[in-house]
């Protein structure tokens, strides 16, 4: 059985049912919609019992030739690296479609979209040819333009267009990448990874930097990685709260994937010759994300300031070259998904009912919203890293491993975690304590369809930090094979 395209395309089966069914009917959208993200989940956790943790290698493999006359395969796999992120997208989808049953507007043309963007994302982290990884890469695209450019926030259109324009623009160097390992190889090329892995010890340096360098910025753009950062606030900021939700904690991790997956596989010279950069973009982006969130005063874009900060320790995991560090960005990827995920969607809470995010507006909300402020509390504790939250575990790891390598820079990295606590209390205190503001005496509790979406963000966010060993002895085997140890 196919697992893995039942897995990818369950979401397109939906996709196109809701094109058949008439738009003023939208219980039957909603219903078709959760099927098939539903049925997505469904079959990547029954991929669970059959997945070996001991062995580094592709499992559930499919390959069928595509374009035989150019090498083009369909080519699937999963391992260590990728199952993770696999079980990650289909959960926050059916989470984000939760959050998305909000939508009022052109139901039938949003749910149509959103199983689209999720058959994209997926795809990505499947893919083993090149050719393949690049069309799910690009078909995230679109559905996401139209969900930030349809249903967004009053500067939708431009936040939609820049962030297609980066995007489509770092595509562009990545595939004049991928062409060049392509006729690099020896013939009969190939856009096969796992046979290109095997060919590029007789790649020179010279030639595996240029490649690195095109894919880099395909992959930092989507990190987003310092200076190519300036899309995401906005995006995230104009996009409705659900698609704000995917944005964090799955589209920017296909940037992180890609880096490992191609380029530090692919190009290891070229990836060994960037890595004194790389440090020094991760310290940016950890200290000058957390500078920029404590300088805003609306929540969505403080959350967004704090991805852009969070990514920066995936890069200074991976920039230690080590198996904790490695590991740890990994991990970070999940956490950070989890925890800004319930962090946007308890944003879109207070704004659907005050219509305002602005921190200094509130104050004293924790008398009348207990149940939403003990929930945004330990979200935030947990992004701040607080021991015993999933966050701490991704943090303390790509520490652990970036301070074998990489000393002082580790070290500057800490005043990140600093910022991140400031800022995170600064909002607390304003939204949270204090007097009661009587203007926002209306205000009513979280509903039973809310914490639908954020308790099992939080029951993950509790369960990863007490006990990581079950995702990292996901990962392990695979990242120690990626390091040859």
């Amino acid at each position: 059985m196919n697992m893995l395209s039942l897995v990818t395309f369950a979401p397109l089966v939906g996709a196109l049912i809701i094109l058949m069914i008439p738009k003023d009917n939208t219980r039957a959208i909603h219903v078709t919609a959760f099927a098939a993200a539903g049925l997505s989940l469904l079959l990547s956790l029954l991929m669970l019992p059959g997945f070996d943790q001991g062995t580094p290698a592709m499992q559930f493999v499919e390959r069928i030739s595509w374009i035989p006359s150019f090498g083009v395969q369909y080519l699937m796999g999963v391992d260590g690296l990728s199952y993770p992120l696999v079980l990650l997208t289909t959960f926050m989808c059916v989470i984000a479609l939760i959050g998305s049953l909000g939508i009022k507007d052109r139901v039938k043309e949003y749910f149509f979209w959103f199983l689209l963007l999720e058959v994209g994302m997926l795809g990505v982290f499947m893919a083993l040819d090149l050719v393949l990884f690049y069309v799910f890469w690009e078909l995230t695209l679109v559905p996401m333009y139209f969900l930030i450019g349809v249903w967004g926030g009053p500067r939708k259109e431009f936040a939609a267009i820049k962030f297609f324009l980066y995007t489509l623009t770092g595509s562009v160097f990545m595939l004049l990448a991928i062409l060049a390992m392509y006729f690099k190889s020896p013939a009969p090329h190939t856009f096969d990874m796992l046979e290109l892995a095997k060919v590029t010890v007789s790649w020179d340096a010279r030639f595996q930097i240029l490649v690195f360098i095109g894919l880099y910025f395909g992959m930092a753009i989507k990190i987003p990685a310092f200076p190519f950062h300036t899309w995401l606030p906005l995006a995230h900021v104009e996009a409705p709260t659900a698609i704000s939700v995917i944005l964090a904690a799955v589209l920017l991790k296909m940037g992180v994937y890609g880096l490992l997956r191609i380029s530090f596989s692919l190009t290891p010279l070229g990836f060994q010759w960037f890595l004194p950069y790389l440090i020094v973009i991760a310290v940016i982006n950890i200290v000058y994300g957390a500078l920029c969130a404590m300088a805003q005063t609306d929540m969505k874009k403080m959350v967004a300031y704090s991805s852009v900060n969070h990514m920066g320790y995936c890069l200074l995991g991976i920039a230690g070259m080590t198996t904790a560090g490695m590991t740890g960005a990994v991990f970070q990827m999940l956490s950070h998904g989890i925890i800004t995920g319930a962090l946007f969607l308890l944003v879109g809470v207070i704004y659907d009912r005050a219509h305002t995010r602005d921190i200094s507006a509130f104050g004293g909300l924790a008398v009348k919203l207990p149940v939403y402020a003990g929930l945004m509390a330990m979200t935030c504790f947990a992004s701040l890293g607080l021991p015993g939250l999933a966050g701490f575990i991704g943090e303390f790891l790509c520490f652990l491993g970036a301070f074998q390598t990489w000393k002082l820079y580790a070290a500057i990295s800490v005043l990140g975690i600093i910022a991140t606590a400031a800022f995170f209390l600064r909002m607390m205190q304003k939204v949270f304590l204090g007097a009661f503001n009587e203007k926002w005496a209306g205000l009513e509790d979280m509903t039973a369809r809310e914490l639908c979406s954020v308790v099992p963000l939080a029951v993950l966010t509790v369960f990863f930090g007490v006990y990581p060993k079950w995702p990292l002895d996901l990962m392990n085997k695979t990242i120690e094979h990626m390091l040859g140890k």
